[in-house]
């Protein structure tokens, strides 16, 4: 948008063209055809060291710099040869026409046109010492007329190359408006930064005024609230999104993908999958190859645990489109199936080919989820903090510091980044794992006071519309009411039945006593054959314990090595708990039973 009072139309709009780079001053010439003029007449008062004044002739008539040279060197002696002793063109002058005339004594056959010459003066000097002096003065103006001729060769060669075109200066081009970058981001479907957006919001709110029947740029409006709320995790921003993009809906209630891709945006943050899905499939419905709208319905699709279905969209996504964005939503994908290096390989093309500085960080810390992950601590830590350096307002990159460096033991730096990420982004997520934080050092006090403020946190979201009953249950099952924590994981699974609910619903029946169905949602959650593919060392952990409970200790055991061995240093609260089970289970007997 270019000023708030008419900006660019809907959310499709890609940001303007950048205007062209600065061109230097053009080249001017300096003689004929782009060269150099001749050189003029050498000042006669010559060089300081040159010959006395009273062994010069009482005047010096101008003196052609190339002939001289010709008198004197002997590779120019010879008629039509250049400087470098090569031949000379044939229709080239041995002198220019615009040259002075070259005034020196005529040959003795013509002597008797020639105006006499005064004759020197008697000398009382030696014959032989006067014809001695008498060389060293010729040899000095033979070496003079040597030096003013190399002069001219380089005044001429410098004119040629002043008059070749000088390249432009590189200069670099115009930055984007911050409202044109933030709209440009969010028509790409990548991550926009804080600012950009609290411009672009301002700029369309003000053009609204004006312009109450542009749906488009109720859309834009309500998909930039969408990113705000997300960023922020200020869910009051929810309903304000809801409420403009239903405008646009109601202004343009056909071909408008626009709203259809802001409401299935607004449904993902909210964690309503089923909704999403619903609307994503409206939007291809009207046009089938917009690819904006695939990665959408690919992420619905995960939450609602089909991952058949999101495999086939992003098929279809990369038929139609390329791009940072599409390879960082492929990276997701391959995660889930367990392809880490896929996955890794995804992202990091991703944010090398990423447009924007947000765009960028947002990959890189989908990186550094992986690298933990994978228990790369040191890399995780690297990309974590290239992430939080390119964008500041990236809190997530803060919380995954904060997780890496409570793992490597420097616990006072991670209470620290952990509250500055929780204070501009309050999730309730960080506020669990600051809580058992607090805990794993014996500071029950204070991670009570955060576990609180958990519940707060979920209670303030879901007057925004959020569901966070997935987040909540976790918490309920290791820190609360287990009972409570299996009803609220019950209706989720019943609404959206995604791998992390299947997690998280067998766990909590576990910590409640129901451990054989416990272990059916456990297997659901780590077995490829029920689509769980993603190699998660929680997951393992959560398994290995159940099957522990259950007296099954060779899968238990099993289960408890890989949790290990996928990241030994997956949660300050239940890798110690990892470790001593496995201890007590020890290795298997030679001689007993065969385990199950």
């Amino acid at each position: 948008m270019e000023n708030s009072a008419k900006p660019s139309g809907g959310l499709i709009d890609s940001a303007p063209p950048l205007g062209p780079a600065g061109t230097g001053p053009e080249a001017t010439d300096t003689g004929p055809g782009g060269g150099s003029a001749p050189a003029g007449p050498v000042d006669d008062s010559g060089p300081p060291n040159g010959p006395p004044d009273d062994d010069r002739p009482p005047t010096r008539p101008a003196v052609d710099l190339r002939k001289a040279s010709a008198s004197t060197d002997d590779r120019s002696a010879r008629p039509g040869t250049e400087d470098d002793g090569t031949e000379a063109p044939a229709d080239q002058d041995a002198t220019p026409p615009d040259a002075p005339a070259l005034d020196t004594p005529a040959p003795d056959d013509s002597a008797s046109d020639a105006p006499a010459r005064e004759a020197p003066a008697p000398s009382d000097e030696d014959p032989a010492e006067e014809g001695a002096a008498a060389v060293p003065r010729s040899r000095s103006r033979r070496r003079w007329a040597l030096i003013a001729s190399l002069a001219a060769g380089v005044l001429v060669v410098g004119g040629v190359l002043v008059g070749l075109p000088s390249e432009a200066p590189v200069r670099p081009a115009p930055v984007p408006a911050p409202g044109p970058q933030a709209r440009a981001a969010l028509a790409a479907g990548a991550p926009a930064a804080l600012p950009d957006l609290t411009v672009l919001i301002g700029e369309q709110e003000a053009y609204l005024r004006t312009h109450p029947k542009d749906a488009r740029s109720w859309a834009l409006l309500g998909t930039a609230y969408v990113e705000q709320g997300r960023r922020t995790a200020e869910a009051a921003l929810y309903p304000k999104a809801e409420s403009a993009l239903r405008r646009s809906l109601r202004t343009a209630p056909k071909r408008n993908p626009d709203a259809l891709d802001g409401l299935a945006a607004l449904a993902i943050a909210r964690r309503d999958f089923r909704a999403a899905r619903g609307y994503a499939e409206a939007a291809l419905k009207e046009r089938p190859k917009r690819w904006r709208t695939y990665p959408l319905l690919i992420e619905a699709l995960t939450g609602l645990g089909d991952h058949k279905g999101a495999g086939r969209a992003l098929d279809r996504l990369t038929e139609l489109h390329s791009g940072p964005a599409v390879r960082a939503r492929a990276a997701a994908v391959y995660r889930d199936r367990g392809w880490r290096e896929d996955a890794a390989a995804a992202l990091a093309d991703a944010a090398a080919a990423a447009g924007a500085p947000a765009e960028r960080a947002a990959y890189l810390q989908g990186a550094g989820e992986l690298a933990w992950e994978r228990g790369d601590l040191q890399d995780a830590l690297r990309h974590f903090r290239a992430a939080a350096r390119i964008d500041p307002d990236l809190r997530a990159a803060q919380a995954g510091q904060a997780r890496v460096l409570a793992a490597l033991g420097r616990s006072s730096e991670a209470l620290s980044a952990y509250r500055v990420a929780l204070t501009r982004q309050p999730e309730p997520q960080y506020a669990l794992e600051l809580g058992e934080l607090y805990e794993s050092l014996g500071l029950r006090d204070a991670a009570r006071v955060e576990y609180d403020l958990l519940r707060a946190l979920v209670r303030q979201h879901a007057a925004g519309g959020v569901d966070g009953n997935l987040t909540l249950g976790r918490f309920e099952a290791d820190h609360g009411d287990p009972a409570a924590a299996v009803r609220l994981l019950r209706a989720e699974w019943r609404r959206q039945p995604g791998i992390e609910v299947a997690d998280a619903l067998g766990w909590a029946l576990h910590r409640a006593g129901a451990d054989k169905e416990a272990l059916r949602f456990a297997a659901i959650a780590t077995d490829k054959a029920h689509g769980g593919g993603v190699r998660s060392a929680p997951y393992a952990y959560h398994r290995g314990m159940i099957e522990r409970a259950l007296k099954q200790y060779g899968p238990a055991r099993r289960h408890l090595q890989e949790a290990l061995r996928i990241n030994p240093y997956f949660s300050v609260a239940q890798a110690p708990v990892a470790r001593a089970a496995l201890r007590a289970l020890g290795e298997p007997s030679e001689d007993g039973p065969p385990e199950r």
